[in-house]
């Protein structure tokens, strides 16, 4: 795991290729890309709160070329809050991602699960979010060097980006290194799987979370995951592991309790989930 990586600017992972990491990686801090072709910009994510996703837009534009593509890697609030912010560029995502977008935003569940921005989401309320323009139903190449897959484990309509000729991979949360991921809308079971093939990918990994990482991140991010599943039910058992030094380990009941209600045929929101965003 690469953790002196610089935050807040648009480092180099390739030729053309950048990283946007957010420092910490907490809960509503999420990482972006940036893929550069000849006819121009792939932005990868846009982040959440004005204060996020401003600093990130203006190093984009100070690139001094067309913003053609944002690819969503998913729905959540965290990674497509600022869409509004590259206004005439395409927007690329699952169907699921999309239909999600269409709905009215839970204001007052993301001022209580993410506190710290809660000044901030009433104008991100106001501005709104962009509609989907473009789905993405298959593994496609939107340029010669932007790959998309669609994906599952974290949500239903996970959407990974492969820059194959820079041997990076951006996998938004389907890769959380340093941090708790978190399976509210997620199959621990099914996520864990799908890493193998995450695994293999590239040798540069940039998460939807945390530092730029590799292999052995992902392998160590399966393992946590297979441990909820093993738990049955039951934080306590997750044994020790590289996750003891992880942020965020206050999602492990969210993790296991959504893992046994899946064992359990039950597809509904795990109740710890919902407590966690002011509903119960």
């Amino acid at each position: 795991m690469t953790g002196t990586t610089p935050t807040r600017t648009l480092h180099p992972v390739g030729e053309g290729v950048y990283a946007w990491l957010q420092p910490g990686g907490e809960t509503g801090v999420s990482n972006a890309g940036v893929v550069v072709d000849d006819d121009g910009v792939t932005v990868i994510d846009a982040l959440m709160v004005r204060s996020q996703w401003e600093p990130f837009a203006a190093a984009v534009t100070g690139l001094g070329l067309p913003i053609r593509r944002l690819v969503l890697t998913h729905a959540h609030i965290d990674h497509v809050g600022g869409t509004k912010a590259f206004r005439n560029a395409a927007i690329f995502a699952t169907r699921y991602t999309s239909s999600m977008l269409d709905e009215e935003m839970p204001l007052e569940s993301y001022k209580t699960f993410m506190p710290a921005f809660a000044e901030e989401f009433d104008d991100l309320a106001e501005v709104g979010t962009r509609a989907v323009t473009h789905l993405v139903d298959d593994a496609a190449y939107l340029t010669p060097r932007v790959e998309v897959l669609p994906a599952s484990g974290h949500t239903p309509g996970d959407l990974i980006v492969l820059v194959e000729d820079a041997d990076v991979c951006f996998a938004g949360d389907l890769c959380f290194f340093g941090v708790t991921p978190l399976a509210f809308q997620g199959d621990p079971a099914t996520w864990a799987e799908m890493l193998d093939a995450v695994a293999d990918l590239a040798a540069t990994i940039v998460p939807g979370h945390g530092p730029i990482g590799d292999e052995d991140d992902v392998r160590a991010l399966q393992g946590y995951l297979r441990a909820c599943v093993e738990a049955h039910g039951d934080p306590s058992a997750i044994p020790a592991g590289p996750w003891d030094g992880w942020l965020e380990r206050d999602r492990d009941p969210i993790n296991v309790e959504k893992a046994a209600m899946l064992a359990a045929g039950d597809e509904g929101m795990p109740s710890s989930m919902l407590k966690a965003i002011g509903l119960t």
